[in-house]
Protein backbone atom coordinates (compact mmCIF):
# COMPACT_ATOMS: atom_id res chain seq x y z
CA UNK A 1 0.00 0.00 0.00
CA UNK A 2 1.14 3.67 -0.90
CA UNK A 3 2.89 5.53 1.81
CA UNK A 4 -0.32 6.25 4.09
CA UNK A 5 -1.93 9.75 5.81
CA UNK A 6 -3.20 9.09 8.81
CA UNK A 7 -6.33 10.72 9.58
CA UNK A 8 -7.66 9.04 12.27
CA UNK A 9 -5.78 7.38 16.20
CA UNK A 10 -2.76 8.30 17.42
CA UNK A 11 -0.23 6.51 19.37
CA UNK A 12 -1.74 4.53 22.11
CA UNK A 13 -5.52 4.43 20.57
CA UNK A 14 -6.99 1.00 20.27
CA UNK A 15 -7.57 1.23 16.34
CA UNK A 16 -5.68 3.27 14.27
CA UNK A 17 -7.12 4.58 10.58
CA UNK A 18 -4.78 5.20 8.23
CA UNK A 19 -5.31 6.43 4.21
CA UNK A 20 -2.80 6.53 1.67
CA UNK A 21 -3.57 9.16 -1.07
CA UNK A 22 -4.99 7.03 -3.55
CA UNK A 23 -7.46 5.88 -1.15
CA UNK A 24 -6.07 2.59 0.52
CA UNK A 25 -7.48 2.58 4.35
CA UNK A 26 -5.43 0.63 6.79
CA UNK A 27 -7.25 -0.42 9.92
CA UNK A 28 -4.75 -1.59 12.56
CA UNK A 29 -6.00 -3.16 15.48
CA UNK A 30 -3.54 -1.39 18.62
CA UNK A 31 -3.57 -3.18 21.28
CA UNK A 32 -0.30 -5.36 20.60
CA UNK A 33 0.16 -5.71 24.58
CA UNK A 34 -3.69 -7.69 24.59
CA UNK A 35 -3.05 -9.26 21.53
CA UNK A 36 -5.36 -7.04 20.05
CA UNK A 37 -8.75 -8.30 21.87
CA UNK A 38 -11.69 -7.10 21.62
CA UNK A 39 -13.28 -4.73 24.63
CA UNK A 40 -16.03 -2.14 24.78
CA UNK A 41 -13.69 0.13 23.80
CA UNK A 42 -11.86 -1.50 20.68
CA UNK A 43 -15.86 -2.60 19.41
CA UNK A 44 -17.12 1.23 19.46
CA UNK A 45 -13.72 2.54 17.92
CA UNK A 46 -14.23 -0.17 15.16
CA UNK A 47 -17.72 1.29 14.67
CA UNK A 48 -16.61 4.72 13.95
CA UNK A 49 -14.22 3.54 11.81
CA UNK A 50 -15.98 1.64 9.61
CA UNK A 51 -18.97 4.39 9.77
CA UNK A 52 -16.36 7.01 8.76
CA UNK A 53 -14.64 4.81 5.53
CA UNK A 54 -18.85 4.23 5.17
CA UNK A 55 -19.12 7.45 4.07
CA UNK A 56 -15.84 8.53 2.24
CA UNK A 57 -15.98 8.40 -1.70
CA UNK A 58 -12.68 8.10 -2.09
CA UNK A 59 -11.82 5.33 -0.22
CA UNK A 60 -11.56 1.65 -2.57
CA UNK A 61 -9.84 -0.59 -0.65
CA UNK A 62 -10.00 -1.36 2.92
CA UNK A 63 -7.28 -3.55 4.74
CA UNK A 64 -7.30 -4.79 8.67
CA UNK A 65 -4.56 -5.73 10.61
CA UNK A 66 -3.43 -6.44 13.95
CA UNK A 67 -0.02 -4.66 15.85
CA UNK A 68 2.64 -6.80 17.44
CA UNK A 69 2.50 -10.42 17.11
CA UNK A 70 -1.63 -11.37 17.05
CA UNK A 71 -3.74 -10.37 14.59
CA UNK A 72 -6.46 -10.35 17.19
CA UNK A 73 -6.71 -13.00 20.00
CA UNK A 74 -10.34 -12.57 20.45
CA UNK A 75 -12.37 -11.44 23.70
CA UNK A 76 -10.38 -9.26 26.52
CA UNK A 77 -10.40 -11.01 29.85
CA UNK A 78 -11.31 -8.01 31.77
CA UNK A 79 -13.76 -6.87 29.32
CA UNK A 80 -15.02 -10.95 30.14
CA UNK A 81 -14.48 -10.05 33.92
CA UNK A 82 -16.95 -7.28 33.59
CA UNK A 83 -19.48 -8.95 31.59
CA UNK A 84 -19.71 -11.89 34.00
CA UNK A 85 -20.87 -8.65 36.65
CA UNK A 86 -23.52 -7.55 34.13
CA UNK A 87 -27.17 -8.07 34.38
CA UNK A 88 -28.63 -9.74 31.19
CA UNK A 89 -29.75 -6.42 29.60
CA UNK A 90 -26.33 -5.53 29.65
CA UNK A 91 -25.09 -8.03 27.89
CA UNK A 92 -26.93 -8.19 26.03
CA UNK A 93 -25.81 -4.59 24.86
CA UNK A 94 -22.39 -5.60 24.73
CA UNK A 95 -23.02 -8.42 22.16
CA UNK A 96 -25.04 -6.26 20.49
CA UNK A 97 -22.79 -4.09 19.41
CA UNK A 98 -20.00 -6.52 18.49
CA UNK A 99 -22.94 -8.11 16.21
CA UNK A 100 -23.68 -4.59 14.58
CA UNK A 101 -20.34 -3.88 14.18
CA UNK A 102 -19.06 -7.21 12.39
CA UNK A 103 -22.23 -6.24 10.35
CA UNK A 104 -20.93 -2.47 9.42
CA UNK A 105 -17.73 -4.21 8.18
CA UNK A 106 -19.41 -6.97 6.51
CA UNK A 107 -22.47 -4.19 4.51
CA UNK A 108 -19.27 -1.82 3.58
CA UNK A 109 -19.13 -0.57 -0.10
CA UNK A 110 -15.27 -1.27 -0.42
CA UNK A 111 -13.49 -4.80 -1.23
CA UNK A 112 -12.54 -5.18 2.53
CA UNK A 113 -9.37 -7.81 3.03
CA UNK A 114 -8.03 -9.21 6.01
CA UNK A 115 -4.64 -9.43 6.53
CA UNK A 116 -3.91 -11.82 9.05
CA UNK A 117 -0.75 -13.24 11.72
CA UNK A 118 -0.18 -14.88 14.42
CA UNK A 119 -3.72 -16.03 15.37
CA UNK A 120 -7.54 -15.33 15.02
CA UNK A 121 -9.44 -16.65 17.87
CA UNK A 122 -13.22 -16.51 18.67
CA UNK A 123 -14.72 -13.00 17.23
CA UNK A 124 -11.03 -12.13 15.92
CA UNK A 125 -11.61 -15.24 13.50
CA UNK A 126 -15.28 -13.59 13.26
CA UNK A 127 -13.64 -10.50 12.02
CA UNK A 128 -11.81 -12.17 9.60
CA UNK A 129 -15.16 -13.83 8.17
CA UNK A 130 -16.61 -10.42 7.93
CA UNK A 131 -14.40 -9.52 5.52
CA UNK A 132 -14.81 -10.16 1.33
CA UNK A 133 -11.11 -11.45 1.36
CA UNK A 134 -8.53 -12.90 3.51
CA UNK A 135 -4.66 -13.62 3.63
CA UNK A 136 -2.94 -14.99 6.52
CA UNK A 137 0.65 -15.66 6.96
CA UNK A 138 1.87 -19.59 6.85
CA UNK A 139 1.82 -20.72 10.77
CA UNK A 140 -1.22 -18.78 11.44
CA UNK A 141 -3.62 -20.00 14.13
CA UNK A 142 -7.40 -19.89 14.48
CA UNK A 143 -10.40 -21.44 16.37
CA UNK A 144 -13.33 -20.96 17.89
CA UNK A 145 -13.04 -21.45 21.71
CA UNK A 146 -16.36 -20.21 22.60
CA UNK A 147 -17.70 -23.60 24.00
CA UNK A 148 -14.61 -24.08 26.17
CA UNK A 149 -15.90 -21.28 28.06
CA UNK A 150 -19.53 -22.12 28.21
CA UNK A 151 -20.16 -20.01 25.45
CA UNK A 152 -21.43 -19.71 22.09
CA UNK A 153 -19.98 -18.00 18.62
CA UNK A 154 -23.78 -15.92 18.26
CA UNK A 155 -22.52 -13.08 17.34
CA UNK A 156 -20.02 -14.12 14.93
CA UNK A 157 -21.92 -17.17 13.55
CA UNK A 158 -23.77 -15.41 10.57
CA UNK A 159 -20.54 -14.67 8.83
CA UNK A 160 -18.72 -17.66 9.71
CA UNK A 161 -21.49 -19.56 8.51
CA UNK A 162 -21.46 -17.62 5.39
CA UNK A 163 -18.05 -18.09 4.85
CA UNK A 164 -17.20 -21.64 5.45
CA UNK A 165 -20.79 -23.14 5.45
CA UNK A 166 -22.88 -24.84 7.75
CA UNK A 167 -21.12 -28.44 7.99
CA UNK A 168 -17.63 -26.98 9.09
CA UNK A 169 -19.07 -24.16 11.02
CA UNK A 170 -21.06 -26.79 13.07
CA UNK A 171 -17.97 -28.88 13.41
CA UNK A 172 -15.81 -26.12 14.46
CA UNK A 173 -17.92 -24.13 17.04
CA UNK A 174 -18.95 -27.80 18.75
CA UNK A 175 -15.26 -28.95 19.08
CA UNK A 176 -13.38 -25.73 19.42
CA UNK A 177 -11.13 -27.37 17.42
CA UNK A 178 -7.88 -25.25 17.08
CA UNK A 179 -6.92 -25.49 12.89
CA UNK A 180 -4.10 -23.37 10.96
CA UNK A 181 -3.88 -21.34 8.04
CA UNK A 182 -3.89 -24.34 5.50
CA UNK A 183 -7.29 -26.01 6.89
CA UNK A 184 -8.85 -22.02 6.45
CA UNK A 185 -8.12 -21.76 3.47
CA UNK A 186 -9.60 -25.16 2.61
CA UNK A 187 -12.71 -24.16 4.84
CA UNK A 188 -12.94 -20.64 2.70
CA UNK A 189 -12.16 -18.56 5.47
CA UNK A 190 -9.15 -17.14 4.17
CA UNK A 191 -8.39 -16.89 0.32
CA UNK A 192 -5.10 -17.19 0.50
CA UNK A 193 -1.76 -18.43 2.49
CA UNK A 194 1.34 -15.53 2.53
CA UNK A 195 4.94 -17.27 3.38
CA UNK A 196 5.53 -14.58 5.87
CA UNK A 197 5.16 -10.72 6.16
CA UNK A 198 6.97 -9.79 3.36
CA UNK A 199 5.03 -11.78 0.97
CA UNK A 200 1.90 -10.60 2.66
CA UNK A 201 2.91 -7.26 1.99
CA UNK A 202 3.32 -8.14 -1.67
CA UNK A 203 0.00 -9.90 -2.10
CA UNK A 204 -1.31 -6.57 -0.06
CA UNK A 205 0.16 -4.35 -2.78
CA UNK A 206 -1.42 -6.96 -5.19
CA UNK A 207 -5.25 -7.03 -4.01
CA UNK A 208 -4.46 -3.01 -3.67
CA UNK A 209 -3.91 -2.25 -7.31
CA UNK A 210 -6.46 -4.94 -8.32
CA UNK A 211 -9.42 -3.07 -6.32
CA UNK A 212 -7.67 0.24 -8.17
CA UNK A 213 -8.48 -1.21 -11.38
CA UNK A 214 -12.62 -2.07 -10.64
CA UNK A 215 -15.15 0.56 -10.87
CA UNK A 216 -16.08 1.30 -7.19
CA UNK A 217 -19.71 1.99 -7.91
CA UNK A 218 -19.47 -1.99 -9.76
CA UNK A 219 -17.60 -3.03 -6.39
CA UNK A 220 -20.49 -2.37 -4.24
CA UNK A 221 -23.08 -3.46 -6.45
CA UNK A 222 -21.37 -6.67 -6.93
CA UNK A 223 -21.05 -7.17 -3.25
CA UNK A 224 -24.75 -6.61 -2.95
CA UNK A 225 -25.17 -9.24 -6.15
CA UNK A 226 -23.82 -11.58 -4.23
CA UNK A 227 -26.01 -10.62 -0.94
CA UNK A 228 -29.46 -10.75 -2.81
CA UNK A 229 -29.02 -14.06 -4.74
CA UNK A 230 -27.67 -16.18 -2.30
CA UNK A 231 -29.87 -19.25 -1.23
CA UNK A 232 -32.76 -17.94 -3.84
CA UNK A 233 -34.07 -20.34 -6.30
CA UNK A 234 -32.49 -20.08 -9.81
CA UNK A 235 -36.05 -19.54 -11.58
CA UNK A 236 -37.67 -17.18 -14.29
CA UNK A 237 -37.62 -14.23 -11.15
CA UNK A 238 -33.96 -14.45 -10.22
CA UNK A 239 -33.50 -14.61 -14.22
CA UNK A 240 -35.19 -11.26 -14.78
CA UNK A 241 -33.93 -9.62 -11.56
CA UNK A 242 -30.04 -10.24 -12.70
CA UNK A 243 -30.99 -9.00 -16.30
CA UNK A 244 -32.80 -6.30 -14.58
CA UNK A 245 -29.33 -5.52 -12.71
CA UNK A 246 -26.84 -6.00 -15.69
CA UNK A 247 -28.98 -4.00 -17.74
CA UNK A 248 -28.92 -0.78 -15.59
CA UNK A 249 -24.94 -1.38 -15.08
CA UNK A 250 -24.79 -1.41 -18.65
CA UNK A 251 -26.59 2.03 -18.57
CA UNK A 252 -25.17 3.67 -15.55
CA UNK A 253 -21.96 6.01 -16.12
CA UNK A 254 -19.12 3.44 -14.73
CA UNK A 255 -20.36 1.58 -17.38
CA UNK A 256 -20.87 3.31 -19.93
CA UNK A 257 -16.95 4.93 -19.50
CA UNK A 258 -15.86 0.96 -18.80
CA UNK A 259 -17.25 0.35 -22.31
CA UNK A 260 -15.66 3.03 -24.24
CA UNK A 261 -12.15 2.89 -22.51
CA UNK A 262 -12.21 -1.05 -23.52
CA UNK A 263 -13.00 0.12 -27.38
CA UNK A 264 -11.03 3.45 -26.94
CA UNK A 265 -7.99 0.86 -25.88
CA UNK A 266 -7.70 3.33 -22.67
CA UNK A 267 -7.86 3.26 -19.36
CA UNK A 268 -11.43 3.72 -17.54
CA UNK A 269 -11.30 6.96 -15.67
CA UNK A 270 -11.50 4.95 -12.51
CA UNK A 271 -8.20 3.62 -12.62
CA UNK A 272 -5.54 4.32 -10.86
CA UNK A 273 -2.92 7.02 -12.32
CA UNK A 274 -5.33 7.85 -15.87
Amino acid sequence: MADAENVMGVEGDHVVLNISPDGAAMVTLNRPEKKNAFDEITIAALMDVFETIRVSDGIRVVFIRGAGTTFCAGADLDWMQRQARHDFDDNEADARALAHMLQALHDLPQLTVALVHGGAFGGGAGLVAACDYAIAVAGSRFCFTEVRLGLTPATISPFVIEAIGPRQARAMFATAMPFDAARAYEMGLIQEIAADLDDLAKREERLADLAFAAAPGAVADAKLLVKDVAGKPVNAVLANETARRIATRRASPEGQEGLAAFLEKRAPNWAKGS
